[in-house]
């Protein structure tokens, strides 16, 4: 009898360990944090909201975030894997995944509706007068597109102007040192080029529908870590809701966050796009339809020379991973 009960103990006691070797928690294996990169533009600023009012971790996901001031570099980078997930515009996700195709964007952050702008010392009083100037924009990128439109405005092409790579954030100096006339670039850095005398000769506003920023994450993380996109989304979208409800907070949170003086941080002339608003993007019935002008864009980096195929527009977006931040859930 005695010898049943001491099988008997063991049979429990080997039954018990087995069982908390295998329950849930033990199973628990940590995930390495999303590494995703952005540049400090207004509607990349959810995601640090999402990071410091813990919108992220409610999630059950770490994110690890960067700010990077070069598009070429941040694209290089990605590229190299040194990012799971990317801020960038529309036109340059067509770029980029024309060379690395292994991509999904999977939300829209915002349409630039005044944000965007060209700037020029107040001698150019007119986009005409730019004819024969030269012209600073980030080429071979969204930027480029930008540009040419806002010169078919005045019924002048590409041809008229000299255009020269300039990035967003040198424009202020370029400007001062007069070694370009005009020049693409935002805020932070469109307060700096007022501050030295400049002017905005032309807005986004002028150019509805133009430029979309997105989130996109490369091709190995949608298929490994679904669930942490999702909830990615979810965090970033609950971060949105937070920030307009509570504006001078939010403020102060990104103005802390990236070291930028807070009166550059405004949602003049810019649409942060919400659960429903991304939803209209990817309506086919929708003004915006997002397909229309990733469309636009593809054609014209063809034109330019750009790109040399046109990427799958069918499979570079994901609209799966939308689904309604906590706040806004029955």
């Amino acid at each position: 009898m005695s010898k049943l009960l001491n099988y008997i103990c063991i049979f429990i006691i080997t039954g018990g360990l087995l069982f908390a070797c295998h329950s849930p928690e033990s199973l628990k294996v940590k995930r390495p944090p999303l590494k995703v990169s952005c540049i400090p533009f207004v509607g990349y600023l959810p995601a640090i909201i999402a990071r410091e009012k813990g919108f992220f971790k409610a999630q059950g996901i770490d994110v690890e975030l960067s700010y990077a001031d070069y598009l070429q570099l941040q694209d290089a980078d990605f590229s190299a894997g040194k990012y799971d997930g990317i801020g960038f515009t529309l036109g340059d996700l067509i770029v980029l995944s024309s060379t690395n195709p292994d991509m999904q964007a999977v939300m829209v952050v915002d349409e630039s509706t005044g944000a965007d702008v060209v700037v020029a010392p107040s001698k150019i009083k007119t986009i005409l007068n730019l004819k024969g100037k030269k012209l600073g924009a980030n080429l071979g990128s969204f930027s480029e597109v930008f540009v040419t439109e806002m010169l078919k405005t005045s019924k002048l092409t590409t041809d008229d102007v000299s255009l020269v790579k300039v990035d967003a954030l040198d424009v202020p100096d370029r400007l001062q040192k007069n070694t370009i006339q005009a020049g693409h670039t935002w805020e932070p850095h469109l307060s700096e080029a007022l501050k030295l005398g400049a002017h905005i000769l032309f807005t986004s506003k002028q150019t509805p529908g133009l430029i979309l920023d997105l989130i996109a994450f490369r091709g190995e993380v949608i298929r490994d870590r679904p669930e942490d996109i999702r909830a990615f989304v979810r965090g970033w979208l609950q971060a949105l809701s937070y920030w307009e409800a509570n504006i001078p907070e939010g403020n102060a949170i990104a103005s802390k966050g990236l070291n930028i003086p807070i009166k550059t941080i405004s949602f003049e002339g810019i649409d942060l796009t919400d659960f429903a608003e991304n939803q209209k993007f990817f309506q086919s019935d929708s003004p915006n339809y997002i397909y229309k002008t990733a469309t636009k864009y593809a054609d014209f980096f063809i034109r330019a020379g750009n790109v040399t195929r046109l990427p799958n527009l069918e499979t570079l977006f994901n609209s799966s991973f939308l689904t309604p931040p906590p706040s806004l859930k029955p």
